[in-house]
């Protein structure tokens, strides 16, 4: 008897799909793992763990997802300039007035891997502040995150 060979996805077997999530509402870390999951393409049964074989995923609505406790005055990002004194630090309140799209991208970023893989995987996803997105060509479907 044959024992059977285990299956390992090849680029040009990954078919792509594009996907819509209104994070209008929804929880920051939920909303960040189920993308994440998207993104690496578990959700598929091609999934390898080496090979892309993850979707496209657009968020809208990106300034108006929600957290729970006091996380709006003390989670914070930091950055540094390389340059003596030049930390700086943003708590998450600021960082959604200036730059909403970069706290759930690097909420997304957290969950993936710090990787060549997990940096591919990471420009495919798009993120906007609106509900209009320009990828109506791509015919994305609408997917419904658990709340």
């Amino acid at each position: 008897m044959r024992a059977m060979k285990t299956f390992h996805a090849k680029a040009e077997d990954v078919k792509r799909e594009w996907f819509v999530i209104n994070a209008e509402g929804k929880t920051l870390g939920r909303l960040a793992s189920q993308i994440a999951r998207i993104l690496t393409g578990k959700h598929k049964r091609i999934y390898s763990p080496g090979v892309d074989t993850g979707d496209f995923v657009i968020v809208l609505n990106c300034d108006k997802f929600v957290v729970t406790g006091n996380k709006m005055d003390e989670k914070f990002y930091t950055r540094h300039s390389q340059y003596p004194g030049g930390f700086r630090k943003t708590i998450l309140r600021e960082q959604l007035r200036v730059h909403p799209e970069v706290v759930i991208q690097k909420a997304v970023w957290g969950m993936l891997p710090h990787n060549r893989l997990g940096r591919a995987q990471l420009k495919k996803l798009k993120i906007y502040k609106g509900t209009e997105h320009p990828h109506a060509a791509q015919q994305p479907k609408v997917l419904e995150v658990k709340a």
